[in-house]
């Protein structure tokens, strides 16, 4: 099979660097380095696989990974050498490229009630093998200290809820459903448990669902009840973590770094990775808030550092109203993007600039795929191929609408907003 029917064989796949999906702007290479975590020389190796072998274009996901846009197939190869070179290509298979996802703040946090870097790293020893996940399939640990992770739409989210107890939840369109409680020693067995029963229930077609998330309820009680969890606990709910700006983290601060809709330049990398040695402890954290944290930043040198992030562009106001807008790369650098979803998510924000800094969230999706906001947002579009939008007021892509404007009705609409109420009033449903 030549490379090009390879790639194109791989259309709809969870790209990675040894998988690349074939996008409107060439071909799109994701990396996932485990905890989301690289060092100054391999972000600056990365920025020179960007420059040199795709456009210089570069996306950090909701799942806190790195993507490098507009590949070729003819340069494709020297990429692939490269990363492998610097340690930072998946293993190979057919699997999630990386099972966990974290919060860039893990193992600095003194809130968290356990190490959840060890235990993502058991998790990932215990169960990354197993066959027949689907691609896309992961797990969030979150250690229950400032940055839930919750609405990232994880098939199996686990919550520390003590030094010894993990709570496990099944992600659901009206949040967490949890399905039980394990002690932190048996929870990566327990887990293994459960991907490994969702796996041969797709084996033996027992099931069709392609998310954990998506099983039927008895199906999953089966799951919890093989893993010997226990009765399940409905935690405390805790409000949204920062997305930008300084945390007081331990004995030093980090400063979590923004960027518009999570695009990124080789040049910010590159002074990314330059910050994180002048200031910081040589590491940088990519993070599912669309942006990077540089950890362990002396009180002092936190001021300088703002201010050179801000001339570089990086958002570092926790009030910026551009953290509200969450936005795919829509048309057309993305294959399936019906709209172009970043410049109407800005025109659209010019209307509802106010209730957007008081915290409302806004995400303009290109396609159903909900790639940037995989959760519910209190107001949802979603591009149709008729050039207008499905308007979801607090939902998600996968939630159905009979709402149908163009971007200028949108806009019209959002005009006399003023409030998350009536951003949703705005919007009254339409007779089916």
């Amino acid at each position: 099979m030549s490379a090009q029917a390879d790639i194109l064989r791989r259309r709809g796949w969870c790209p990675g660097v040894r998988r690349p999906m074939m996008t409107g702007d060439g071909l799109l290479v994701r990396l996932h380095p485990f905890a989301g975590r690289v060092s100054a020389d391999q972000a600056r190796l990365i920025a020179q696989a960007a420059r040199d072998y795709g456009n210089g274009h570069l996306d950090i996901t909701a799942r806190g990974n790195l993507q490098i846009r507009g590949v070729r197939e003819d340069t494709y190869p020297a990429l692939l050498a490269l990363l492998e070179r610097g340690g930072l290509a998946e293993p190979e298979g057919n699997g999630p490229n990386r099972l966990t996802v974290l919060s860039p703040a893990a193992g600095l946090d003194p809130l968290e009630r356990c190490d959840v870097l060890a235990l993502a790293q058991a998790i990932e020893n215990a169960a990354g093998a197993i066959q027949d996940l689907p691609a896309k399939f992961f797990v969030t640990i979150d250690g229950g200290a400032a940055m839930p992770l919750d609405t990232l739409g994880a098939d199996l989210h686990l919550l520390a809820m003590g030094e010894d107890t993990i709570a496990f939840a099944i992600s659901s369109s009206n949040g967490p459903r949890w399905i039980g409680t394990s002690t932190l020693c048996r929870t990566p067995e327990a887990v293994h448990t459960v991907l490994s029963g969702f796996a041969e229930l797709r084996r033996r077609s027992v099931a069709e669902a392609r998310r954990l998330r998506d099983l039927e309820p008895d199906l999953v009680r089966e799951l919890a009840a093989r893993a010997a969890l226990s009765t399940a606990v409905e935690p405390t709910l805790r409000s949204a973590g920062p997305r930008a700006g300084v945390l007081s983290l331990d004995k030093k601060s980090a400063l979590l770094l923004a960027l518009p809709f999570g695009r990124c330049n080789t040049e910010q990398l590159i002074q990314v990775a330059a910050w994180s040695e002048r200031f910081s402890s040589g590491e940088l954290r990519l993070s599912f808030t669309l942006g990077l944290l540089l950890p362990k930043i002396a009180d002092e040198h936190v001021r300088a550092l703002i201010d050179e992030a801000g001339r570089a562009g990086f958002i570092t106001d926790p009030a910026d109203p551009r953290l509200s807008l969450f936005a795919c790369p829509g048309q057309p650098d993305c294959g399936n993007g019906l709209t172009a979803a970043p410049a109407d998510a800005l025109r659209i924000a010019e209307s509802c600039g106010t209730v957007l800094r008081d915290g409302a969230t806004l995400h303009v999706s290109g396609c159903p795929k909900g790639c940037a906001h995989p959760g519910k947002a209190d107001l949802t579009l979603v591009a149709r191929g008729d050039g207008r939008y499905d308007v979801v007021p607090d939902g998600s892509t996968r939630d159905a609408s009979s709402i149908h404007h163009s971007i200028d009705e949108i806009m019209l609409r959002l005009s006399t907003v003023t409030s998350t109420d009536s951003l949703r009033r705005a919007f009254p449903e339409s007779p089916r």
